[in-house]
């Protein structure tokens, strides 16, 4: 059996490779004349340390020193000793340059030129060797203008598994691929593409996903829906697009036969302009509504101006919510208004082309739990040799709830345990009977952060039961250095337990 391995360099290049389950990806890369990072192919150097974004895969045998269990954690692995279970994306890091690869060249030739409007183009290609462009869903391609040696970027509109290729352009007077597609492009001219490239694409799972499109930035985004559609996806996902005129609106007819087709997309659009028929006039940021974010348990996928990524970034500060993952892609406009926030997407060059990506932080995680370590250290002074009888049986009742939804080292019910292990956390400094300590302890929000973060976590670390029982054990016999070093051990495993689920949203790692 073979997996089909997408290796993202810095450049921003992907190039594909076929890998057996008998060989590593790095022998399958060198095979492909793909000289990844590489140095000892033992594991034991950590030169080939890669990001792995998607699939799952045998981690093989290495060394601590060449990847820790933390990295190991976070995602990353030994491009010399992985062997794949799935398709996979990895983030190489270098550049293609480096790696002696580039993007792969392709000649194409028109098939159809659709003018929606005035202000929008589609158009669509035959690729010569078509098997051999491989793309992700949402990736784009730089095109040759004819007659000139510019090029210009644009994503494809249709899916990878599509036998020809689509991409849509907003017109731009006086705009080179404008000026081509408005007054000489034909059916039957040659267009050379080279690609694929960019890091904004579709990631596997199952969470709830919110795609927003500001003018021609549609274009991943049905390249999106398309390979949903292809793959037959369930996950609960929502739309909204959003322009400058009615002229700007294209692709109403395929948004509304996706949500036929899919079983939970829905859709929404919206006009900026305050003349305009549409049902909804505003921008994409009044059309979001909190169901679409799930609490932050949410990916997003934006492709819009520059305006418009920093318009819904402020949306989700306002309404204080981080989603778990945020990809998106802006373009750059000097036609882009800078107070219109969905504003739509102009021909723009090569080098405007931002992707970026932003996703709950570990650091975040990781300090909410070290404060309800430090308080809950002052709450052991505050109660250690006072709790009574009635209250050491409570606090050992308390302890033993919350470890029946776990089984050694996973969830068998997360959400179960999110509530279990609150009341457990939470009654220590009830016990305190100081009102400000709980105060303090309440504003972290840990129980809030859990539930997010752990809804559809399934690993636990092993040690996190036994705390609990460990740390009342501790009050019991009134051992104030025991209970002390239990609190801080217990910080430790549960960071490490989010750890892994903020990764486990971005990636799925079997190792």
């Amino acid at each position: 059996m073979t997996f089909q391995i997408a290796l993202s360099f810095e450049d921003g290049i992907t190039r594909f490779v076929e890998c057996s389950t008998d060989e590593t990806v790095a022998d399958a890369s060198y095979r492909a004349r793909i000289n990844i990072p590489l140095d000892c192919r033992d594991g034991a150097c950590g030169t080939c340390k890669s990001l792995c974004e998607s699939g799952t895969f045998d981690a093989g045998d290495y060394i601590e020193e060449a990847l820790t269990d933390d990295e190991a954690e976070q995602g990353y692995c030994l491009p010399c000793q992985m062997v794949p279970e799935s398709d996979l994306v990895l983030q190489i890091p270098t550049t293609s340059a480096v790696a002696k690869t580039a993007a792969g060249s392709y000649t194409s030739t028109i098939t159809e030129i659709v003018r929606h409007s005035d202000s929008t183009v589609g158009f669509t290609v035959a690729v010569d060797n078509r098997a051999d462009l491989v793309f992700l869903p949402g990736q784009y391609v730089n095109i040759l203008v004819p007659g000139t040696e510019a090029t210009r970027s644009y994503s494809f509109s249709t899916g990878p598994d599509v036998e020809s290729a689509s991409f849509l352009v907003k017109i731009t007077p006086g705009g080179l691929m404008s000026d081509y597609l408005s007054l000489q492009a034909q059916v039957g001219d040659t267009l050379e593409l080279t690609g694929p490239m960019g890091s904004f694409f579709l990631r596997s799972g199952q969470r709830r996903a919110l795609l927003l499109a500001g003018g021609t930035g549609l274009a991943p985004l049905l390249s999106i829906l398309e390979k949903m559609q292809t793959d037959g996806v369930t996950r609960p996902v929502h739309l909204i697009y959003g322009v400058n005129s009615d002229l700007d609106l294209v692709e109403l007819e395929k948004l509304s036969a996706y949500a036929a087709s899919l079983p939970q997309f829905t859709f929404d659009y919206c006009v900026s302009d305050p003349n305009s028929t549409a049902p909804n006039k505003g921008y994409v940021t009044s059309l979001i509504e909190p169901g679409h974010l799930d609490g932050g348990d949410v990916d997003v996928y934006l492709c819009g101006p520059p305006p418009m990524v920093e318009a819904v970034r402020q949306h989700f500060k306002n309404v204080s919510i981080t989603p778990t993952n945020f990809y998106f892609e802006k373009f750059n406009s000097a036609a882009t208004p800078a107070d219109s926030p969905a504003s739509s997407i102009e021909e723009t060059a090569a080098d405007t082309y931002e992707i970026g990506e932003e996703h709950l932080p570990v650091a975040e995680s990781d300090a909410q739990f070290d404060a309800r370590m430090a308080l809950e250290l002052g709450a052991l002074e505050l109660t250690i040799g006072r709790l009574t009888p009635a209250q050491l049986t409570e606090y050992r009742i308390l302890a033993e709830n919350s470890a029946t939804s776990i089984d050694r080292d996973h969830f068998t019910d997360a959400a179960a345990f999110t509530e279990t292990n609150a009341l457990f956390h939470d009654f220590l400094f009830r016990c305190t009977g100081n009102d400000i300590l709980l105060q303090a302890y309440q504003r972290l929000e840990v129980t809030q952060l859990m539930n997010r973060v752990l809804r559809t976590a399934d690993w636990v670390d092993e040690h996190v039961a036994e705390d609990h029982s460990r740390i009342v054990r501790a009050f019991e016999q009134n051992d104030r250095a025991a209970a002390r070093e239990l609190i801080v051990q217990h910080s430790k495993h549960a960071k490490s337990t989010m750890r892994r689920a903020i990764t486990d949203a971005r990636v799925s790692v079997a190792s």
